[in-house]
C-alpha cells in the first residue's frame, strides 16, 4: 500500500509523517529530501536546472545555490513552472526506484510519500489514496515556515501565496487532517484513517 501525504508548506506534513513512521512503522519517502539529493553536484537533475537558469544559480564549489534559486522562482510563476516540470520528471524515477528497494526487502511494506506537489507531479497515480494536511491557522503556518527555513515573514508569506489553496488539496484527497498544533487531535485523526483503510 502506498499513501500520498500532501498540503502546502508549513501545514504540518512532517508531523503527520513522523507519527506514521514512529507509531505505525510506515516507511516515509520525503520527496523534498530526495529532490535535494538529486540536486547535488554531479547529478543529471542539477545539470538540467543549470540548463534552465544558467550558471549563476551555482555556488563557487559547483553546488546549487538554493536561496538564489528560491528568490527566482517565488517571484516568477513561469520560471517556477519550468523548474517544477524538470523536478517532476526526475522525482518520478527516483521515487519508483526507492519504492522498489523497499518492496524488495518487504513485499508487505506500507509506504507514505510526503510530497507538497503530489497532484501537480501526478504522483497520486502511484498512490492507493491521498491524505491532505492543512492548517486553518495561517499565522501559525507562516511561523512554522519562518522557523523551519530561517526566512523572513515576507518570504514565508510569498511562498505560501505561490502555492495552492487548502480547497485544492482537500477536494482531490480522500482524507483531510487539520494540523493547528494539537498533537493529540492529529494522532486521533491518523488512527481513525488507518482503521478505515484496514
Amino acid at each position: 500500500m502506498i499513501i500520498g501525504i500532501t498540503g502546502s508548506s508549513g501545514a504540518g506534513k512532517s508531523t503527520v509523517c513522523e507519527i506514521l513512521e514512529n507509531e505505525y512503522h510506515i516507511k516515509v519517502l520525503n520527496a523534498d529530501k530526495i529532490t535535494k539529493q538529486l540536486a547535488q553536484k554531479g547529478n543529471r537533475y542539477l545539470e538540467d536546472i543549470v540548463l534552465l537558469f544558467g550558471q549563476e544559480i551555482l555556488q563557487e564549489d559547483g553546488e546549487l545555490d538554493r536561496p538564489k534559486l528560491a528568490s527566482i522562482i517565488y517571484y516568477n510563476n513561469e520560471k517556477r513552472e519550468k523548474l517544477n516540470q524538470c523536478t517532476f520528471k526526475h522525482i518520478h524515477i527516483a521515487l519508483q526506484e526507492e519504492i522498489q528497494k523497499i518492496y524488495n526487502k518487504d513485499r508487505n511494506a506500507v509506504i507514505a510519500i510526503d510530497a507538497p506537489l503530489l497532484f501537480e507531479a501526478k504522483l497520486e497515480d502511484i498512490c492507493d489514496f491521498v491524505i491532505a494536511v492543512i492548517a486553518k491557522n495561517k499565522e501559525l503556518q507562516i511561523e512554522r515556515i519562518i522557523q523551519r527555513d530561517g526566512i523572513t515573514r515576507e518570504q514565508a508569506s510569498r511562498r505560501l501565496q505561490a502555492q495552492m489553496s487548502d480547497e485544492f488539496y482537500t477536494s482531490k484527497s480522500k482524507y483531510t487532517i487539520v494540523n493547528d498544533g494539537d498533537i493529540d487531535d492529529i494522532q486521533e485523526h491518523i488512527k481513525k484513517i488507518l482503521e478505515l483503510i484496514k
